[in-house]
This record gives C-alpha cells, structure tokens and sequence, in this order.
C-alpha cells in the first residue's frame, strides 16, 4: 500500500509543476512573442517500497522535458516605426553580456547614440552580427520584408532574422529571450517576412490554458483522494493486525 501512496506523491509533485507551468502561461498572455509551454510526462521505475509482492519494478511519475510551442502569434499594428515582427520561422539577434541571445519580442528603439536597441537598452544584431546604427536626422526608418533599413535612399542595415535546423536547440534565458545551447549555428531566416510598425502577440490561448488549469487541479484532488483512501485501508489493516496479537 506504501508504494501506491508512493506513486500517488509523485504524481502530485508534477501536477504541481505542471500547474507553475500553466500560470505562467495565462501571467504571459499579453506579452510579446512569447511562446506557450506545457510539461511532458515519463514514468520513472524504481525499486518498491517493500521487497514483497507487488509489481516490479514501481512505476513512479515524473516530470521531463518543457515543450515549447513556437507557433506564430498574431500580429498588431501598432504604427511605430521599430516595432518589428516576424512572419513566419526566425528570432531576432540580440547582444547581451552573457553572449548572444534570441527573441521574437521586436519592441525596438534607439538609445543615446543611435544603436537600435530593445526595451531593456541592448543592441539588436544585423544579419552580419553586428550592431545598426540609425541618424535621427536623415528622417524616417523604412523596413522591407527581407529586414533592409533605409532612411531616404540609404540604406543603414539589415536587421538579422536568424532561425535554427532544431528550435530544440533554444532554452529560456530570462526577459522573454532563447539561448543557443546546442552546437548548432544559428541560419538566416530566408522564408520570413519582416513587419514594419507591428508586434507578434503571445500565443497562449486563455481559453485552453483554463482548461488545462482545471483538468490539472481535478487530477491534484484526485489523487489526493486515492492516497488518503490508500493511508486509511493501511491504518485500518494495522489496527485489526494489533487486535488480532
């Protein structure tokens, strides 16, 4: 009975992680870019509880990889001139003082000397790895699909849109960007589209994350339901064993 309550624990502590997951999916709903996410499941054999009857070996629950859904969100005008989205597979390239980092969040601008920048003042990449710089006082930026910047009829850059043979290959690092941790190198992004003056939305579907919010805590209080019966039957055999002795 100590192995099914066992396996009933188990199951809990990856509903619980499962449950993280979800509301830090509905918390990401109206931010840029993101990605939904959702935990797969494995079993996970380990010795029994008692060396005594009982399947061999127990089949615990366990948590393993976060799957990540890189699905295009849909994409808001907002007019602004560099707010950039992706249509279609690709990041964009941004340096940070950990290394090179990937997102799909194109709420861009300029800091003090020019560089476009994100929100959180570090340089967007073009697509040679370098930095683009624009001059406020050549007038306004143009974009084309291919990510080409001009400013009348110069052209100042071409925003690098960069997509890889693995999205695997791209774990979180924080403030809504991907690192490469794999070995694979990063390709140019050929088959997408760059556009001008929108942003991508998340895309989290609310209606399905509530959905799975709910089927996950009628799991939890499942489960919670079986181990207590499970604790109640073992306090019941001690019980009569102690009265027959």
């Amino acid at each position: 009975m100590d192995n099914a309550i066992y396996v009933g624990v188990s199951r809990q502590m990856v509903l619980r992680r499962e449950m993280d997951i979800i509301a830090n999916n509905i918390a990401n709903l109206d931010t840029t870019g993101f990605k939904v996410e959702s935990l797969m499941h494995k079993t996970d054999p380990a010795a029994p509880a008692h060396t005594q009857g009982g399947p061999r070996p127990v089949k615990f629950v366990a948590g393993d990889m976060v799957a990540r859904d890189f699905g295009q969100g849909a994409l808001n005008k907002t007019g602004a001139p560099l707010d950039m989205a992706i249509e279609g597979e690709g990041f964009f390239q941004i340096q940070t003082p950990n290394g090179p980092r990937f997102t799909r969040d194109g709420r861009f601008t300029t800091d003090g000397t020019g560089r476009l920048v994100t929100q959180n003042g570090l340089a967007v990449l073009d697509d040679g790895g370098g930095e683009i710089l624009i001059d406020p006082e050549k007038g306004q930026v143009a974009i084309g699909a291919d990510g080409t910047m001009s400013q009348g009829d110069e052209r100042v850059g071409k925003v690098g849109m960069y997509t890889f043979a693995n999205q695997s290959a791209l774990e979180k690092a924080g403030d809504n960007t991907f690192r490469n941790a794999s070995n694979l190198q990063p390709q140019p992004a050929t088959e997408a589209k760059l556009r001008q003056g929108h942003l991508e939305t998340s895309n989290v579907k609310a209606v399905l994350e509530i959905t799975r919010m709910v089927e996950v805590s009628r799991a939890y209080e499942s489960t919670a339901k079986m181990i207590d019966s499970e604790a109640e039957l073992s306090r019941r055999s001690v019980e009569r064993l102690g009265r027959v002795q």
